[in-house]
């Protein structure tokens, strides 16, 4: 690294290797997401997407997935589907070697793509994409007492350090943030709004949905959500980068200005507690329990994080957008 570089490329670079690199999910990884904590979490997607579709017409339409993992959410997905009559093709976004290797095992028949070409144009897309933005790169802007600077990341020796730019940024800032205090950071993320702009143009012009799941909330606001985690637990961003899962908040409402502003029809977000709830999750629990009774208190205890305000329930958001001409999603009431 000859300079500081932008926090963004930081990130970018960082993740680029890591995800590159090994497989981190699970006991012996970093992180655990929901479709690895129970098969109740996609096979409720796969259903919420089988019953958008069914009141679509049952059109001719792929499953498409951003940033699979393992291919657990897509195999869970894909089985409740089948049940409901919807057997797509499948198109893995996914840019890991190490992962699609894992996918492949699962998911044989899928065909992978590092980005929104090569998908097929021809009929709708039916999209998912679960913690997928919240490792996207992300820009900090930082108050200082000469105004708004980028934060960069600077070599120091064998340490990597955050600093603030020479350069101004005060004209981009919200009017009602523009006077917060020194030491105040802003994130925004051009990848993220990129990427959900892409998505928005092949629904406008396929047809289709998306469900986008991840932890973050609706700004603009200050905060500082950076985060590493390594081994399940929270490490310095700025140590060892490379080695640990770079993550941020996903700022909700700028992808939702971003697909309103495509055209698109946007519903939430929502929490995931509350959505999983309105997909029948309780039903789905008691079920799986009464089959496997042995299993019964696991069961509840899957059910719980993935709902409960003091797990995934509150934090995780869901956002679904839609073709102008599509029906209205379940979950959103």
């Amino acid at each position: 690294m000859a300079g500081p570089i932008p926090l963004s490329q930081f990130m970018g670079a960082a993740n680029a290797h890591y995800y590159g690199t090994r497989d981190p999910l699970g006991a012996r990884g970093d992180f655990t997401t929901a479709p690895e904590i129970s098969q109740m979490f996609g096979e409720l997607i796969g259903l919420w997407l089988a019953d958008l579709w069914d009141r679509a017409g049952r059109p001719a339409a792929r499953y498409v997935e951003l940033g699979p993992g393992r291919g657990t959410l897509a195999v869970d997905a894909l089985r409740a589907m089948a049940k409901a009559g919807l057997t797509p093709p499948v198109d893995l976004i996914e840019t890991s070697p190490t992962l699609r290797a894992a996918q492949a095992e699962r998911v044989p028949d899928a065909e992978w793509h590092l980005g929104f070409t090569g998908i097929s144009e021809d009929g709708p897309l039916l999209v998912v994409a679960n913690e997928f933005f919240d490792a996207l790169p992300i820009r900090q802007l930082v108050a200082t007492n000469e105004g708004w600077r980028e934060r960069l990341v600077a070599c120091q020796d064998t340490l990597f350090l955050p600093i603030a730019g020479d350069r101004s940024f005060d004209m981009i800032i919200p009017p009602d943030l523009r006077d917060a205090p020194p030491g105040s950071i802003l994130e925004t993320s051009p990848a993220s709004v990129a990427m959900l702009r892409g998505l928005a143009r092949r629904l406008l012009g396929q047809g289709g949905a998306a469900l986008i799941i991840d932890y973050g909330y609706q700004g603009p606001a200050i905060g500082d959500t950076l985060q590493a985690v390594r081994g399940h637990q929270y490490a310095n961003p700025f140590e060892e980068p490379g080695e640990a899962d770079l993550t941020a908040h996903v700022d909700f409402a700028t992808l939702r200005e971003a697909a309103e502003a495509e055209g698109l029809v946007v519903y939430g977000p929502v929490t995931q507690g509350v959505f999983l709830t309105a997909l029948g999750i309780d039903a789905r629990a008691e079920a799986l329990a009464k089959a496997s009774p042995e299993r019964a208190e696991d069961i509840a205890l899957d059910r719980e994080r993935l709902t409960g305000d003091e797990a995934m329930g509150d934090l995780f958001k869901v956002l679904a957008i839609t073709a102008p001409d599509w029906p209205v999603p379940a979950g959103f009431a």
